[in-house]
C-alpha cells in the first residue's frame, strides 16, 4: 500500500498540485495533505501509535511529500509490525464505535486506496497514462482476457525515493492495443 500510494502521487507533475477537479473537490495538494493527516489521526486516535513523526512536511512541495510518506508510513507499518498478535483483536473506538484493531487496519488500507483511486481519476482527467497499482490498465495492455500485464512504475519505495528527484522512471506502456480495454 505505502509503494501503490507513492507511486501513484509520483505521476503528478510539480505543477499539477493547486489544480482541483471541481469546486468541491480537493487539489491534488490537499489529497496528499489529507491522507497525511488522516493517516495520522488514524494510528493516534484509533490505534495508539504514535510514530513521533511531524504530520505534514516543512515544505509541501510533491518530492518532500514523497520523502516525508515514505517515512511515516515505514515507521507505522514497524510500529504494527512490532504488536503481538492479541494487539489486533483488541478493541479500540473506531470514531465512536468499538472494533478490533485488525479491523480498523483493513478500514484504513481502504480509506487509502478511496484516495488513491481518487487521485488515479485525476490523472485520467489531466490526460495521463496509468502505471498498474492492482492489476492491468488500459495503459498496461487493458483486460488481462487479452493479455495485458501489470506494470508497475517502481519495485520498491526505495528506487521510487532515489529516482523521483532525477525526474523518475518511466517505463513504456503499451497502451490498450487493438482490443476495448472494458469489458463493454
Amino acid at each position: 500500500e505505502r509503494l501503490k500510494t507513492l507511486s501513484v502521487w509520483s505521476q503528478f507533475a510539480d505543477g499539477d498540485l493547486p489544480w482541483r477537479p471541481a469546486p468541491r473537490g480537493r487539489t491534488v495538494l490537499e489529497q496528499f495533505v489529507h491522507q497525511c493527516q488522516s493517516e495520522d489521526g488514524w494510528f493516534v486516535k484509533m490505534l495508539g501509535i504514535d510514530i513521533e513523526w511531524p504530520v505534514l512536511p516543512a515544505v509541501e512541495d510533491r518530492h518532500t511529500f514523497l520523502a516525508h510518506y515514505a517515512v511515516a508510513s515505514a515507521r507505522r507499518v514497524a510500529a504494527v509490525a512490532s504488536r503481538g498478535e492479541p494487539w489486533f483483536g483488541e478493541s479500540a473506538l473506531f470514531f465512536s464505535v468499538p472494533k478490533s484493531r485488525g479491523w480498523i487496519l483493513i478500514r484504513r488500507i481502504a480509506h487509502t486506496a478511496h484516495h488513491r483511486g481518487q487521485l488515479t481519476a485525476y490523472l485520467r482527467m489531466l490526460g495521463r497514462s496509468l502505471y498498474s497499482t492492482y492489476g492491468p490498465t488500459a495503459d498496461t495492455g487493458g483486460l488481462p482476457a487479452h493479455g495485458a500485464v501489470v506494470i508497475y512504475r517502481y519495485p520498491s519505495v526505495d528506487a521510487l525515493l532515489e529516482a523521483e528527484p532525477r525526474g523518475g522512471e518511466w517505463p513504456a506502456l503499451p497502451g490498450p492495443g487493438d482490443a476495448s480495454p472494458t469489458e463493454r
